[in-house]
């Protein structure tokens, strides 16, 4: 009876370490939807720093995450021995992979902001100095209890700030540090002329379909897996995550009068929303959120096209800062038993969180890229600009040819 016991516990626990390393995997992969939707929207000229950054990023992500990230959320470092590590089928390990690639997202996404004319290694150094001290600094707060933020929250509204699968915590911390990163930076040169803000389109549809495509199929091992073990899988989230893709592609559909720029961004702006609270709420619910994320990107995306001193590329800030936020809040009012949600979540709680998550973002980035800027010039010159990324940093163009 005991071998038959232990047997189940190793089938057990390996089946989720397996499970655990597919969500990773499939998390991982989404790094190359976000590395074809900005090759996809940047002129032919910075297609290839476009992909250089996410890579590159990625790197630094893991190193970063590996030796200071994770112990700041988790208390949780990797100083032992092989066979320590290796024990319950290395499930600790995978479960850093997994969020690894989470945090790594954090990058990825200010990356579509600062496009075109950002230099290489000062955004390199930002992006350590985030993911190894800002970003697990919010995480450890929501997931993992940290500094007794949920426990006062709880006690204060009667629940704890709900973010099932990081509306908030990935999505809107990222989104709210690329706005940040994007007024350092100012609007890229020729955006100008004659006193009228000039839009530039972009520059391969194809690639940017395909970015979403891959992102849409991956963001399916974001969600569902962020139960991280098979007794948590559930499909109501995979369910609420298709109604709220849905209802984004919809809504831009509409909203965006079948530009196909909107229409591939509008899944992704409901994907963004349905996060924090694919786990609590209807189907129905989920759809709605998706719909009111589609929205919001497509309207705040056109306004911000006459902003004279931001100039996000890729939208980034409407899209995962602002339908992030957006996602957090939604949890707390779908996710209420009243409108067909499991309860447990307070709209209130929701609010706070959120607001908070947004704070840690704004200052932690006035802090990083501040400084960043004090040590180094952080924007490329009027000529390197001028010329494009690929050739100013990375001495070759997408299409080179001899």
């Amino acid at each position: 009876m005991l071998n038959i016991n232990s047997a189940v516990e190793t089938l057990i626990q390996s089946s989720n370490t397996y499970f655990l390393l597919i969500g990773a995997i499939m998390v991982f992969a989404m790094h190359a939807g976000f590395a074809f939707l900005e090759v996809g929207t940047v002129r032919t000229k910075n297609q290839v720093n476009a992909l250089v950054k996410i890579i590159t990023d990625f790197a630094i992500s893991c190193i970063a995450y590996f030796f200071i990230g994770f112990y700041i959320a988790y208390d949780t470092t990797f100083f032992s021995s092989a066979s320590e590590l290796a024990s319950n089928n290395g499930y600790d390990l995978v479960k850093f992979f997994f969020l690894m690639t989470f945090a790594a997202a954090i990058p990825a996404i200010i990356s579509g902001g600062i496009a075109e004319r950002a230099r290489f290694y000062p955004f390199l150094i930002a992006s350590a100095l985030i993911v190894g001290v800002v970003y697990p600094v919010f995480e450890g707060i929501v997931w993992n209890g940290n500094w007794g933020f949920q426990t006062w929250l709880e006690k204060t509204t009667g629940a704890s700030f709900h973010d099932f699968a990081g509306s908030v915590v990935v999505h809107g911390v990222g989104g709210w540090l690329a706005l940040v990163a994007v007024y350092f930076l100012g609007i890229r040169n020729g955006r100008l002329k004659d006193s009228k803000l000039v839009a530039f389109a972009p520059s391969n549809i194809p690639f940017l379909a395909l970015g979403t495509w891959i992102l849409c199929i991956g963001w399916f091992g974001f969600n569902v897996m962020s139960a991280q073990s098979m007794d948590g899988i559930s499909g109501l989230v995979a369910m609420n995550s298709l109604m709220a893709m849905v209802g984004g592609i919809i809504a831009a559909l509409w909203a965006g009068k079948n530009d196909p720029g909107f229409i591939h961004n509008g899944p992704l702006a409901g994907l963004v929303a349905v996060c924090a609270g694919s786990d609590v709420m209807h189907p129905i619910g989920s759809l709605f959120v998706g719909i009111i994320a589609g929205f919001i990107f497509v309207y705040l995306f056109t306004k911000m096209q006459q902003s004279r001193k931001i100039d996000d590329v890729l939208g980034v800030w409407p899209l995962h800062g602002v339908c992030g936020a957006w996602g957090g809040i939604a949890a707390g009012i779908f996710g209420l038993e009243t409108l067909g949600g499991l309860g447990g979540v307070s709209v209130v709680a929701q609010i706070i969180g959120t607001l908070a998550g947004i704070t840690v973002a704004l200052v932690g980035g006035v802090i990083v890229y501040g400084l960043v800027s004090k040590l180094c010039k952080i924007r490329l010159s009027e000529d390197e600009e001028f010329q494009g990324a690929d050739i100013s940093i990375h001495k070759i163009g997408s299409t080179n040819t001899e």
